[in-house]
């Protein structure tokens, strides 16, 4: 899959292409559905696909202040799409000039004289151009003038997730905010992923017999409700089943917010420096401060345990 970062990397040879428009975080299966739809129509046509997509989140410049978590940085966010079958992405900067731009001249701009769009594929909320004043029945009628077509996929998907309510990523951000894991996973067809770099923390883990990794999570990153968590650390290409404690560790009256996974019963890794991924299953419990070492022990012996039921149980039904 071809990555442009700004329409001066598209090349100058760029043919017909069929494209969807959108912030896409977390590439939830709502997404799915209108990238898949795009990706599909575009084979159909002989033509490539592209997902137009933004850096930073527009709400940071429009309203300064009022990034939302993410639920997918960009590099994982291309890696789902690549997953899909989408040829090309381009990640447009969204700077203060460009969200002046009219939806007319959004559409010059960057579909007709750069991706020379053949059919746009989006959702029935889709809106764009300066004050979002461009929908997509705008989109349409701009495209009678500038020679392509309009296709809007209806992404109102519903689960259990949320007690019933439609999958969006402001759902997904809300329930991963929670806790919520499971609810968070039915939305985006996988384990909430966050990551980063591991770095030294204060190594009270080692000192008790369950080293973990620090992670230095990435700017904006969606990270669940404090507690302790079932789930996977993913480094160098490999898996592990971990357990994963979110919080200030007030068991030592910390105060800096954390992300630690301890990959169980794996001995001697030498993880700092490197770029991880934590993937969360379940929720195993809530924060505490324990009356002694004992019982911290105690505590995460069986969180240990229980994060080992859960992984197993989880990858026996998807065996």
């Amino acid at each position: 899959m071809q990555r442009w970062r700004g329409l001066e990397d598209i090349p100058q040879d760029w043919g017909r292409s069929v494209v969807t428009i959108g912030s896409y975080d977390g590439v939830h299966r709502g997404h799915q559905l209108i990238i898949g739809r795009a990706v599909a129509r575009a084979r159909e046509l002989g033509a490539p696909s592209v997902v137009v997509t933004f850096d930073p989140h527009p709400s940071e410049v429009v309203r300064p202040g009022s990034h939302p978590p993410l639920l997918a940085p960009h590099h994982r966010r291309a890696e789902l799409m690549a997953e899909l079958g989408v040829d090309a992405i381009l990640i447009l900067p969204f700077t203060s000039e460009f969200s002046k731009l009219s939806a007319a001249d959004f559409v010059v701009k960057v579909l007709v004289d750069k991706l020379h769009a053949r059919l746009v594929v989006e959702g029935p909320n889709f809106r764009f151009g300066h004050k979002a004043a461009g929908n997509v029945e705008v989109l349409a009628e701009l495209g009678r003038t500038y020679d392509y077509e309009v296709e809007v996929i209806d992404l109102r998907v519903r689960g259990e997730a949320g007690g019933g309510e439609p999958f969006s990523s402001t759902l997904t951000r809300r329930l991963v905010g929670e806790g919520d894991m499971e609810g968070a996973a039915e939305i985006l067809g996988r384990p909430h992923r966050v990551e980063g770099v591991v770095v030294r923390g204060a190594q009270r883990g080692r000192e008790l017999g369950y080293p973990t990794a620090n992670v230095e999570t990435l700017p904006h990153t969606a990270i669940p409700a404090d507690g302790v968590y079932a789930g996977w650390l993913t480094a160098d290409g490999e898996r592990m089943p971990a357990a994963i404690s979110v919080g200030t560790n007030p068991q030592f009256d910390g105060t800096e917010r954390t992300v630690e996974a301890y990959a169980i019963d794996r001995v001697g890794l030498d993880l700092y420096g490197l770029h991880v991924a934590v993937d969360f299953l379940a929720y195993v419990r809530g924060m505490a401060k324990f009356d002694s070492i004992e019982d911290l022990l105690e505590a995460i012996g069986n969180d240990v345990k229980r994060s080992t039921e859960l992984i197993e149980a989880y990858e026996a039904r998807r065996a």
